[in-house]
């Protein structure tokens, strides 16, 4: 799983460019390509933001091109199952990201 490659896909397939991410993460577009490069590491706050920015959820950026929650067909469950990998030190803040707890 590769988060910074998945967000260069869908980047590209919503006709997004560097320029909006770079001023939605208040950035350099320098920046952005040495983060797109992996020069640069990926810093876990700044996932939300361009999910937001891309129209996806946060998980959407790294299950794609896979989605395991499919928010209408889950809308009358009573229970859903979400299984994803992360490593420990994002695990609690992504799961808040996940549960929109503050």
């Amino acid at each position: 799983m590769d988060v910074v490659k998945n967000i260069i896909e869908i980047r590209k397939q919503k006709g997004v460019n560097q320029e909006l991410i770079a001023d939605v993460l208040n950035l350099d577009i320098s920046t952005i390509s040495k983060i797109e490069k992996g020069t640069r590491k990926l810093k876990v706050d700044e996932l939300a933001k361009i999910a937001e920015c891309l129209r996806v959820s946060v998980i959407d950026l790294f299950t794609y091109p896979k989605v395991f929650v499919d928010k209408e067909s889950i809308e009358d469950a009573d229970r859903i199952s979400v299984t994803f990998e992360v490593s420990p030190d994002k695990k609690d803040y992504l799961l808040r990201l996940v549960t929109n707890e503050k």
